[in-house]
């Protein structure tokens, strides 16, 4: 099996970006929820029986902490996405740290798990960020951005379809960062169209943590 392949910026640690290379497996990642439209996000993935991976914003669970525990209920995996979704960039490693625990808080609380995995909001990346590693959190980016808060489902799809390979994770979004009734119509199509084409070419879903044999 190939590599688990990891960003090597000195200043800021490692980040997981790809999982294991020599399995046909990729990770559907989901940013920013809990939100009132994840419910039916979590529908479209029991019916096609694929499993996800989601961070959560600790404002957001708080918010909705049915639907994050939700999330967890349906099997799938939680992450840490920061509890205001605030960028990272010039910000204090104390902020950094406060954000990280507050949403490990609120989501071990609503959902009943303690992440283990944490993708830094807007995937900005700074110095306190090496926190992470001392609350034994792994952080995530990814392979494949969909960028679906501001493209078409069909756009969603080309691109991610695109750029999928063996072990790649794909970021997608179920909350538009703290906004109440986000409208995520875009996703929801779009995973609806992509899990049987990609499992047409092969691939199956796993989360991060079995992707990248953290289990």
């Amino acid at each position: 099996m190939g590599p688990i392949r990891a960003c090597s910026v000195a200043l800021f640690g490692p980040a997981v970006y790809r999982g294991l290379t020599g399995k046909p497996s990729v990770a559907l990642t989901f940013d920013d929820g809990p939100s009132e439209s994840t419910p039916r996000l979590l529908e479209t993935l029991a019916r096609h029986g694929a499993a996800a991976t989601f961070f959560m914003t600790g404002a957001n669970a708080a918010r909705l902490p049915g639907v994050a525990c939700a999330v967890r209920s349906a099997g799938h995996e939680i992450g840490n996405h920061s509890y205001s979704h605030s960028a990272f960039c010039f910000r204090s490693a104390g902020f950094i740290r406060a954000e990280l625990e507050q949403a490990q808080r609120v989501i071990a609380l609503t959902t009943g798990v303690e992440p283990r995995l944490f993708r830094p909001p807007f995937g900005t990346r700074w110095f306190g960020s090496r926190v992470a590693r001392r609350l034994n959190l792994t952080e995530v980016l990814w392979t494949v951005m969909g960028r679906d808060w501001r493209l078409n489902a069909g756009q969603v799809v080309a691109r991610v379809v695109a750029r999928a390979a063996a072990g790649g994770i794909v970021c997608l979004h179920d909350g538009r960062e703290l906004n109440p009734n986000p409208d995520i119509r875009a996703t929801l199509e779009a995973v609806d169209r992509l899990i049987p084409l990609l499992r047409d070419r092969g691939f199956q879903f796993e989360t991060v943590s079995q992707l990248c044999l953290m289990n």
